[in-house]
């Protein structure tokens, strides 16, 4: 069967793999959209520092299940529609013991660490798929980085009285404002692309500042009355943008990192205590992919409208030469596998 195979940086390539073995507890998956993710990304370039070669890339993965093993409950039915669950986790580190194994300390997640589902079929247990019959193929491909921004949100414990800073409007700072609309706050959104912040709005955020054309934190300061956000979400990835979550966010505010930074990161350490902040890191997603296809399946946002681009199997090595080429331009691409 065909698989799209990373096998060094820059190299992509159509492979010819193994068919996936079905266990009792298992389901064969069809799979037909696999989204591409900023880590892909940086796997391709070489700059993703906890990704293995040669790799099989995709853990944001759609398609219909075409099999299944004994043992596997009546719940899940052949021809259902289904996105995938792409972590694992030990059950024994410090973070499984607590509850947050979206954390685990030895977690693979497809595509990164061990291989993922742009391939033809792929196998996986029965409690990693996620069904709906409400969604399209392609709104299911969406599920997994709308999880990781509403689990940024989740982390940042937003409430109704908040003012919630989102900063980087790529999918899933997109998934952040769209679940901290949902919560009840006020979303400020700010980018330095003019279409990203204006599918922002349309996503829930209820002021949008162009950080390249306006100073973020004077912006902030106008807007609150000079007290800052009750809470900022990073989903950059930048030592500036990383500061910048610091100096905006209140006095007893909270900070939520999601995005990796691409170098060390400098701060004014005063403001961590003078301030008295909670910063907190997150990581993947706990499982609120049900509270994630709900939300999709209400289609108050217009979540289709992230597919920058499809692309077919054979023109996946393209795909990521254009986004290599021309990141600020792509929300998200997606790889269709099969006809």
């Amino acid at each position: 069967m065909k698989a799209i195979s990373m096998p060094a940086p820059g190299r992509v390539e159509i492979v010819d793999i193994p068919e996936p073995q079905v266990g009792p507890d298992d389901v064969l998956v069809e799979v037909r959209y696999v989204g591409l993710c900023g880590s892909d990304l940086g796997m391709y370039r070489g700059t993703f520092a906890i990704g293995t070669y040669p790799r099989i890339p995709g853990h944001e993965a759609s398609g219909t299940v075409v099999a299944k093993g004994a043992s596997v409950p009546d719940t899940i039915c052949e021809g259902s529609r289904v996105t995938l669950w792409p972590y694992t986790e030990c059950g024994l580190c410090p973070a499984c013991r607590v509850g947050r194994p979206n954390c685990c300390q030895y977690n693979e997640t497809l595509g990164l660490q061990r291989d993922g589902a742009l391939a033809e079929c792929f196998a996986i247990h029965y409690s990693r798929v996620f069904a709906s019959d409400v969604l399209s193929l392609q709104e299911l491909a969406l599920v997994e980085p709308m999880s990781v921004g509403y689990h940024a949100a989740n982390r940042g414990q937003v409430s109704e009285t908040d003012s919630v800073l989102v900063i980087g409007c790529g999918t899933i700072g997109l998934g952040a404002v769209a679940a901290a609309k949902r919560k009840g706050a006020t979303v400020i959104a700010t980018d330095i692309d003019d279409g990203k912040l204006e599918l922002a709005a349309t996503f829930g955020a209820q002021h949008t500042i162009n950080a390249s054309e306006q100073d973020l934190l004077d912006g902030i300061s106008q807007m609150t009355g000079d007290e800052g956000v009750d809470l900022a979400i990073e989903a950059v990835g930048l030592p500036q943008t990383f500061r910048q979550a610091v100096e905006a966010v209140c006095y007893a505010g909270r900070v939520v990192y999601v995005g990796y930074a691409k170098g060390e990161v400098c701060y004014d350490t005063t403001q961590f205590v003078r301030k008295e902040l909670d910063i907190r890191g997150s990581r993947n997603s706990l499982r609120v992919f049900p509270a994630v296809i709900r939300m999709l399946a209400e289609r108050q946002q217009p979540f289709l409208e992230l597919i920058t681009k499809v692309y077919p199997a054979d023109q996946a090595g393209q795909a990521f030469r254009d986004w290599d080429a021309d990141p600020g331009s792509v929300a998200k691409i997606l790889v269709r596998m099969g006809h």
